[in-house]
């Protein structure tokens, strides 16, 4: 059995091996790996992620890749990622992103846009909208899916009472 035979059972089948009969060497794979959508997992920030591209689930080394449905009014656990940057890619909805010292700025971003977080930056997702669900694609520069992630569990009370017309910042 190949190392992705190994890692497409792991997560229920989810990884088509048709293009790749033989796994390389630990971490690298002799051709490409096609991860379906379908399964998903809960995520220390407080909501579900769909199996994306990861070390997990498809052996890449040096990145991971998923994507994300926030439910309308939904805001993640404040965290931050402290070796790792993150990209994400906003397919619909309406992203706010609190960051930084506290969690005292504020970003808003709507479909179509895509947002830059460096490494060690404190940051809380939340979805603006009352009435639909925020879908983004995630990416950061940690190849596992959720070994990076550090909640801030200081910054729950200051989340939960931060003033709604706290003016944007720019990115």
């Amino acid at each position: 059995m190949t190392r992705l035979s190994v890692i497409s059972e792991n997560l229920g089948g989810n990884v088509d091996e048709s293009r790749n009969e033989e796994a390389g060497p630990e971490g690298s794979a002799e051709g490409l790996v096609l991860v379906t959508p379908g399964q998903e997992y809960a995520g220390k920030q407080g909501h579900s992620f769909f199996v994306g591209i990861s070390r997990e689930s498809a052996g890449s080394r040096g990145l991971c890749m998923h994507q994300v449905i926030i439910p309308p009014g939904a805001r993640d656990h404040p965290h931050l990622h402290r070796d790792h940057e993150t990209a994400i890619f906003i397919i619909s909805g309406e992203a706010e992103g609190r960051y930084g010292e506290g969690l005292g700025r504020r970003l808003v971003a709507g479909a179509g846009s895509f947002v830059y977080i460096p490494a060690g930056v404190p940051h809380q997702a939340i979805n603006a909208s009352s009435t639909e669900p925020l879908v983004a694609v995630i990416a950061r520069t940690d190849p596992h899916e959720q070994e990076s992630v550090v909640l801030l569990e200081e910054l729950t009370a200051l989340s939960d009472t931060a003033s709604a017309d706290t003016k944007p910042t720019a990115p």
